[in-house]
């Protein structure tokens, strides 16, 4: 994993697909079954997180299988 400042604020972050798969399966589990005590807001919060990466992961996969010619022909 790597993680680059860009801004303050804004931190670019490389890892590999394996690493960003145990980090957002951490997140469900806190933000759908998680323990009592995290805060109502906080799950709110990764609810959100865990929409916005749904909807990425799902243009990044459409993207992909309109770019590869190969996965074209094949089904």
């Amino acid at each position: 994993m790597r993680l680059e400042r860009i801004r303050p604020t804004v931190l670019r972050m490389v890892l590999h697909a394996h690493e960003l798969a145990t980090l957002m399966t951490a997140v469900r589990y806190v933000a759908e079954t998680g323990p009592a005590e995290v805060p109502e807001s906080a799950r709110q919060e990764l609810r959100a997180l865990l929409r916005d990466y749904d909807q990425q992961l799902h243009h990044l996969g459409t993207s992909w299988q309109q770019d590869d010619p190969d996965r074209s022909r094949a089904g």
